[in-house]
């Protein structure tokens, strides 16, 4: 079994299958969103100016490594919006289906 497969029985087993774990790790994962990108699209204008302005010399100060996290950061907060959208995805459809029946139902018509 691959990797990806696992994670995916995984994340269904452990978060999907319980609506409470679903709505826990929802909020969860908003939140590691919200913390991930509330200065991120600051951050990498900043760093895009400093490049601008002092070329090479700021990617050789750091400038590069940086870069490198502000990225890494960018895709942690993806996954993060990923497993929120899945939760949500879940709990939405779980909440809007009607309930299954409890038995065969019988038709009540008119008597003859």
């Amino acid at each position: 079994m691959t990797i990806t497969k696992a994670l995916h029985r995984g994340f269904h087993r452990w978060v999907l299958r319980n609506r409470w774990t679903a709505f826990t790790v929802m909020g969860l994962s908003f939140v590691g969103f919200g913390v991930g990108t509330v200065s991120l699209a600051t951050l990498l204008k900043l760093h895009i100016d400093l490049v601008v302005e002092n070329g090479w010399q700021a990617l050789m100060d750091g400038a590069a490594m940086q870069l490198l996290e502000l990225l890494f950061n960018a895709y942690v907060s993806m996954a993060c919006y990923l497993i929120f959208k899945a939760c949500e995805y879940r709990l939405v459809h779980g909440l809007s289906e009607a309930p299954a029946a409890e038995g065969p139902t019988e038709d009540r018509g008119s008597d003859r």
